[in-house]
């Protein structure tokens, strides 16, 4: 169990409204309450923040508005006095515009080695005043931008497959490839305990960087049929190209250098952020000798349908099975609208990058009912499970968040066509009655909450049966104590095609049985199982819709 805390909107120690490192730490025994086992940190590294500090400018040092190293030193021995592992952000396909080596690259000359760290390429035309190629930015517009030359003159371009500020690295440098072999050692020698490796799909191009007629997004498309060979027409020139895996493997032995005596306790690990299709595409990134997990955005993107998740979950943990690794689950991180939200809008609809004043609006009961069931249902589920910060309270996105506070990239280079993701990053709520909901000393937070944040703070639910904290305590209580996480799954398909069931049962053939109801009727609990958790009321002694049971059959 892996829990995201997203820096900037866990806990606000200085009063100055963003989130720092001593907030997090002085929190952090309530994760270890909770029930998780480790802490993923996003990026808390020195940055402008033009992408809320997935720009980094400095791999090796704290930004200030975070602390300072002592800060997470002092981070990464608390949580290991709690028994907890500290897993935090790498961020290798681009810098910040503001590292040093891209402002040594722009005071450079076109073919020098300062620029031969980045993607730099002449433009097209006679006067070289066309980009390089079409590839659009992911969050909006060209994703090229053309310099200024020292002598004044229009130059080269520059490839950021994300904001301008975001300059793409070339991993084809060795430069490249030994400085975060360096930040790696740094990292593991202060003590963390591994890596989440942000787009790790993206860090080599195809050859020749030919053009993509279609929007680029983290997936890239495949709605489309392309000329050439078959295995590359499904993928973006962008993405997910085979010469990441070298790249991969050379990590894995700098991590394993760490654990010689291979004790599972010591291991270091590697998780992928790899928005990849298909899934065998993606477990590709978990094979024996590179990372050990990589994200199942399968099931975060999967509708709230029954058949829809008997096919991902079983895709998933057949494709897991491939190359020997867990499979993962998530519903909710910092680049999507929070499930409790997502489920409140109509089934099938495409998943919306952000929703804000004027748009549909979730249906907040619904919503909340089918997170939890969801919850309920993932939490079951052989492998690793990640949460991310203030689900487990049930907080909903900030649906009405004013956009002329809107700090998401996403929301100016898309002309205000997509609002992105502030909605999912508001800070979180700890005390109902005290300043910001407890998360620091001023109301004056880096994003404004929301009212209902209030209704739904911390301490407005600890102790509170049925509570959405409460539900979250007792599941990862019960997966704990009866290993549900390294458990085998079944399929029951007795009770009805719009009711996913299965059992998990462990080496000694116990376990559990789990009915999650999608469909309008009732489902009867089997005679003689006893409840052990339920995400939501029974109701004449049936699973009413959109409720999740986990039962043990005596």
């Amino acid at each position: 169990m892996i829990y995201q805390i997203y820096p900037r909107s866990w806990a606000d120690g200085n009063g100055d409204g963003i989130g720092d490192l001593p907030g997090i730490t002085a929190r952090l025994p309530y994760l270890a309450e909770l029930g998780i086992d480790a802490v993923w940190l996003s990026p808390f590294y020195v940055s402008p923040m033009c992408d809320a500090g997935y720009d980094v400018a400095d791999y090796r040092d704290i930004d200030p508005i975070f602390g300072t190293l002592a800060d997470a030193d002092a981070l990464i021995g608390q949580a290991h006095d709690l028994g907890l592992r500290v897993i935090v952000d790498l961020v290798p396909n681009h810098t910040s515009s503001e590292h040093e080596w891209f402002q040594a690259a722009l005071a450079a000359a076109p073919g020098s080695p300062e620029r031969g760290r980045y993607m730099f390429a002449e433009g097209k035309g006679p006067d070289g005043a066309e980009p390089p190629n079409n590839w659009q930015s992911v969050f909006g517009g060209s994703a090229w931008t053309r310099v200024q030359e020292s002598d004044g003159t229009p130059g080269q371009w520059y490839l950021h497959l994300f904001d301008p500020g975001q300059p793409d690295l070339n991993w084809e440098n060795p430069e490249v490839r030994e400085m975060f072999l360096d930040v790696l050692r740094f990292w593991l020698d202060r003590g963390v305990d591994g890596f989440r490796v942000d787009v790790a799909h993206g860090l080599v191009k195809a050859e020749g960087l030919p053009d993509w007629h279609e929007r680029t997004g983290m997936l890239g498309s495949h709605e489309e049929e392309h000329e050439g060979d078959a295995d590359q027409a499904a993928r973006a020139p962008m993405w997910d190209q085979d010469g990441v895996h070298e790249i991969y493997r050379e990590w894995r032995k700098v991590l394993d250098s760490y654990n010689p005596e291979g004790d599972p306790a010591r291991d270091r690990i590697l998780c992928a952020e790899a928005w990849v299709e298909p899934v065998e595409r993606a477990v590709a990134y978990t094979r024996p000798d590179e990372m050990h997990q990589a994200f199942n955005f399968g099931f975060l993107e999967s509708a709230w349908r029954a058949e829809d998740l008997r096919t991902v979950i079983t895709d998933s943990l057949d494709a897991a099975d491939m190359v020997g690794a867990p499979s993962t689950w998530v519903l909710s991180n910092h680049d999507v609208v929070r499930h409790t939200s997502r489920l409140g809008l109509e089934v099938g609809v495409q998943r919306p990058n952000g929703i804000g004043i004027g748009d549909v609006q979730p249906n907040a009961v619904l919503g909340a009912r089918r997170a939890r069931a969801a919850t309920a249902l993932m939490l079951a589920l052989p492998g690793s499970a990640y949460v991310y910060q203030g689900e487990e309270l049930g907080l909903p996105d900030h649906t009405a968040l004013p956009d002329e506070v809107r700090q998401d990239p996403t929301w100016e280079r898309s002309d205000h066509a997509e609002r992105g993701r502030d909605g999912c990053r508001v800070p979180i709520p700890w005390e109902a009655g005290d300043t910001a909901y407890g998360f620091g000393s001023t109301w004056d937070t880096w994003l404004p909450q929301p009212e209902v944040y209030g209704t739904l703070a911390v301490d407005r639910q600890v102790g509170v049966a049925g509570s959405s904290l409460e539900l979250y305590r007792t599941l990862l209580a019960t997966r704990r104590d009866l290993d549900l996480g390294v458990g085998e799954l079944a399929w029951d398909t007795s009770f009805g095609a719009d009711v996913v069931a299965f059992s998990i049962t462990d080496q000694d053939g116990e376990g559990i049985q789990v009915i999650a109801n999608l469909g309008d009727e009732p489902v009867p609990v089997p005679e003689g199982a006893q409840v052990l958790v339920s995400s939501g009321h029974l109701v004449g002694g049936a699973v009413p819709t959109d409720t999740t049971v986990w039962l043990r059959r005596t």
